[in-house]
């Protein structure tokens, strides 16, 4: 198992602990709307970093987009399998066919 799918199912088990306990379930328990946000803050650091070029610090960011986007997920019930599954779905289209299905 690879860690982003040891990272989710981890994500997955904080839904239901004690927010007293564990950060992903403290981030949980301020609902939906703040896990965005989070994701969106870890988003934007990320993309500073890959402005100002520095590949150790994006690398740090990067993770952190990652868990905050499974933790995202995680707030509406979705998981990691379900957008792996998506790509799956995508594989073999190309990315200009496949934006035009979105309209």
């Amino acid at each position: 198992m690879s860690a982003l799918n040891r990272l989710a199912a981890t994500i997955a088990t904080r839904k239901s602990a004690d927010p007293d306990s564990s950060w992903t379930a403290k981030l949980l328990s301020k609902g939906p709307e703040k896990c965005a946000e989070k994701f969106g803050e870890e988003a934007i650091e990320a993309i500073i970093e890959a402005i100002k070029g520095d590949r150790a610090r994006l690398t740090s960011e990067a993770a952190d987009v990652m868990y905050h986007l499974l933790v995202m997920l995680a707030a509406h019930d979705l998981t990691l399998a379900d957008v792996e599954a998506e790509l799956a779905n995508r594989e073999g289209t190309s990315g200009i066919a496949e934006k035009a299905t979105r309209g």
